[in-house]
């Protein structure tokens, strides 16, 4: 649809449907508000479409950026058109309702999000409308750490394809995200210096990452060498992309390991590390986690190494104690 405003702007756009009665009546509401916002000085009534597409321009840096396309596309659905003063905490708990019904509250939960990101930013950076709607989320409930012991790491191991096997030893060595294993570059790695890397605009912190390689890792990366020019894990000469395959599944299932994802591999690395004294600390450093809150969940693994600190109040208690039978 084209018109020009009375201020002589020109608008294009499309109506995004393919019915022509429901496109002119967008048409004719957007002239007459364009009316309105010139000769009554009312504030410009914004779309949906506008808020959502400003929004991913703005935040294209975030590292789960393609994840964020993919939720407002889903979106738009129920939003396409429509004038951001219409979408009510009613309309948007609907929205809501329909996402969890089709996967979990949590899944929810992360597309409620992002509508209320695109909302807030829209009232308070924009100024697009006066306040955004209070969106309430699902509660979720807490979700147990899951890893496995080394044995069922072995089991598991026995059952994959080479390729697989390779990767899998690799994020248990490094506790690396999937992502970070799988686009791993001949040129992230120093393999005289035993370390590798990973640039800031690859970490999910958008801060960079110092990775140490032991043994094991460095001898899964002289495995890989010749494979590929600029990629350390391939499969048939290509990049690997997807974990989450046919193999992995069925080795799970053969290995009789239930509930387990890939990104429990890096659960499992950092309660390997936990359970033989790393400081909580120095285990949220080589994770690249933000927050300790993080890493506290392995805390109760290590209950040695707290019982360790514990014992010094119980010897200062008991040298108190016989201070004062003494006197």
């Amino acid at each position: 649809m084209s018109f020009t405003t009375p201020s002589g702007e020109r608008i294009r756009c499309s109506a995004a449907t393919e019915d022509k009665t429901q496109a002119q009546e967008f048409h004719d509401k957007l002239k007459a508000e364009s009316w309105r916002v010139v000769k009554l000085g009312d504030k410009p009534k914004r779309t949906w479409d506008e808020a959502a597409y400003k929004w991913l321009m703005e935040t294209e840096h975030k590292a789960s950026h393609k994840q964020d396309m993919k939720q407002v596309a889903w979106i738009q659905q129920f939003f396409r058109g429509r004038l951001l003063s219409e979408l009510t905490r009613e309309v948007i708990a609907e929205v809501g309702e329909v996402k969890r019904k089709e996967t979990s509250p949590s899944t929810a939960n992360r597309y409620l999000a992002t509508i209320r990101a695109i909302l807030r930013r829209a009232a308070l950076d924009w100024e697009w409308i006066d306040k955004a709607p209070f969106i309430r989320l699902y509660k979720e409930p807490k979700r147990r750490i899951r890893w496995i012991e080394p044995e069922h790491v072995k089991m598991l191991l026995d059952e994959l394809p080479e390729h697989l096997v390779d990767l899998v030893k690799f994020s248990l060595c490094t506790g690396l995200r999937k992502r970070n294993v799988t686009d791993l570059e001949w040129s992230q790695v120093d393999l005289q210096r035993n370390v590798a890397w990973i640039h800031a605009d690859q970490a999910k912190g958008r801060k960079s990452i110092h990775v140490s390689l032991n043994a094991t890792a460095m001898e899964i990366l002289r495995k890989q060498i010749g494979k590929h020019p600029i990629r350390i894990f391939t499969y048939r000469g290509k990049s690997i992309n997807q974990v989450n395959t046919k193999a992995w599944r069925r080795a799970l299932e053969r290995a009789g390991i239930e509930n387990f994802r890939w990104h429990d591999l890096r659960h499992t690395w950092a309660s390997w590390l936990t359970q033989k004294g790393v400081p909580l600390n120095v285990i949220q450093e080589m994770g690249a986690w933000e927050s300790t809150e993080m890493v506290k969940r392995y805390a109760h693994l290590a209950p040695e190494q707290f019982r360790k600190h514990a014992l010094v109040v119980d010897d200062l208690l008991n040298d108190t104690i016989l201070a004062q039978g003494e006197n």
